[in-house]
């Protein structure tokens, strides 16, 4: 029993022994709770299971990281254990980075959608007024056309890509020409005629439809509207699909993968220092912009054709904020009725030429039609000036709109250089200025003696502190995306002679968005 007592006496003399003496090179200093604030730190943190933290300073030869001379805090499941902390940790900064400007885009991309479609339900109900109050005939039939020309409409401005202003007005005339050409051109012959009667079945409606643009009932009418329509709807359609893409680029960049000399690194610049003893210290700032610009060199070299972005959307925005008569979405749908009124108007005027060539009627025939049609043609045109002058509507949609883009246009702005600071901006809650000592990723220093490379991919070859081969596939992708959409060659080159002119260069910018 004595000898048991003077051996555990005997052991507790050599572990103080040892804890006096401990080597500087190894933990912190000889104070026996050297781990202790380890221990603490890896508890509060919840980096893994406590079991594994020594308490005293061992060695252990099996780190792979930390690896220093001397006793240590860590084991090898302690770096395991930091290893999948700063992958969680890195990425959670990343997504809390991004949060503000992924609600934005969000947030903006549902408002812009509410708006349009706020508008082009109004002036869709507008233009189905049309037929109730000057096409009775017409009415009941014509409706469905309407409301698909408008739900067309909603998908260009949209941003679908396979939507096109052209495809759905020719099928909307397309359409009408049939009901235009029995109801209001040649209206009771079919009664009379049994040829005539024969030809008004679905099959010759479906041949009227496939000559119209042969026959050209609505003149120059069709073309006006698409013209119309694309100059005045072009900046929303661009503006949507942007938006849109600016969103898929900063998720991407949420999905981010760190690569292993990125992870060794983090470890190295947060949780090596632990492995001494030392959890207050923080890295250097050197050291911390060294190793996250190599993290994230995929994320920097989004930065130029994302600032490129980002100043197309100021533009196109402004455009929105500040459109004038001649180019103002609001008016341009809601003179679609004015459009689709001049259309009939002109199949009236023009009806026995069209009449004879759909038909091949003789001459007299085609005087008589002449003659029944015209009056009907003056009433109709009297009737819709009256009915309808084209100015705004009173339920300020386009104030709206506008007090929308002057709002969004000033947001995105402070954002147009953020994948190129993110890197920094990740720094900064792990720098300290007030200490006049920093880790190096091996020592307690004074000051970083490293070189700091820029954040390019080529200037990344020469980081002292990680090796960078490529950047993440998903994050090429997203640049690559970025540069074509934007046309980089095209586009900005015009934005800035657009934004101090106006005109000259929006036909360009908006032509990269027209397809």
């Amino acid at each position: 029993m004595f000898r048991a007592a003077f051996q555990s006496v005997d052991l507790f003399w050599v572990i103080l022994l040892y804890l006096v003496f401990l080597p500087e090179t190894g933990c912190r200093s000889a104070d026996a709770d050297s781990c202790h604030e380890v221990k603490t730190a890896y508890m509060m943190r919840q980096i893994g299971l406590i079991l594994g933290v020594h308490f005293l300073c061992l060695s252990d030869e099996s780190l792979r990281v930390c690896v220093h001379p001397g006793p240590s805090c860590c084991t090898s499941k302690m770096e395991d254990s930091y290893v999948a902390a700063v992958r969680g940790e890195t990425q959670q900064k990343m997504r809390s980075y991004s949060f503000e400007l992924k609600y934005l885009i969000a947030g903006h991309i549902k408002a812009y959608q509410e708006n349009f479609e706020l508008l082009l339900s109004f002036t869709s109900n507008l233009t189905s007024t049309l037929f109730d109050s000057a096409y009775a005939a017409l009415a009941s039939d014509c409706r469905p056309f309407v409301f698909k020309l408008f739900s067309d409409i909603k998908r260009h401005l949209s941003g679908d890509s396979n939507s096109s202003l052209d495809s759905a007005v020719r099928r909307f005339y397309n359409d009408l020409f049939p009901l235009v050409y029995r109801r209001l051109l040649n209206p009771g012959i079919g009664h009379t005629s049994v040829h005539t009667y024969n030809s008004l079945s679905p099959s010759h409606d479906d041949c009227l439809r496939m000559t119209r643009q042969d026959v050209s009932p609505f003149g120059p009418h069709p073309r006006l509207l698409v013209s119309s329509l694309s100059r005045a709807l072009g900046p929303g359609r661009a503006l949507s699909r942007l938006l849109r893409l600016a969103g898929e680029v900063v998720n991407a960049t949420e999905k981010v993968t760190l690569s292993r000399e990125c992870v060794r690194g983090l470890v190295r610049m947060q949780y090596c220092s632990h492995c001494r003893g030392l959890t207050l210290i923080r890295p250097c700032t050197g050291l911390c912009i060294n190793i996250m610009r190599g993290c994230l060199v995929g994320v920097s070299e989004l930065g130029g054709p994302w600032g490129n972005l980002v100043v197309l959307l100021q533009r196109l925005a402004a455009t929105l904020a500040t459109s004038s008569n001649h180019n103002s979405m609001e008016l341009a749908l809601l003179a679609v009725r004015h459009h689709v009124n001049d259309a009939i108007l002109h199949a009236q005027l023009h009806g026995p030429r069209i009449t004879a060539t759909v038909s091949k009627s003789d001459d007299v025939m085609e005087g008589m039609i002449y003659g029944l049609l015209y009056p009907v043609y003056t009433y109709n045109r009297l009737k819709y000036e009256m009915s309808f002058p084209l100015k705004g509507t009173r339920g300020d949609k386009s104030g709206n709109l506008k007090k929308l883009s002057r709002e969004f246009e000033g947001s995105i702005q402070r954002y147009q250089w953020f994948f190129t600071e993110l890197p920094e901006m990740l720094c900064e809650s792990e720098m300290e200025v007030e200490q006049h000592t920093c880790w190096s990723g091996q020592d307690v220093v004074e000051s970083y003696a490293g070189r700091v490379v820029g954040s390019t991919l080529k200037a990344q070859r020469e980081n002292p502190e990680l090796t960078v081969r490529n950047t993440d596939p998903i994050l090429k992708s997203a640049k690559q995306r970025l540069e074509h959409l934007t046309q980089v060659n095209v586009c900005t080159q015009c934005s800035h002679s657009w934004l101090l002119s106006g005109e000259p260069c929006r036909g360009m910018i908006l032509k990269c968005f027209s397809h």
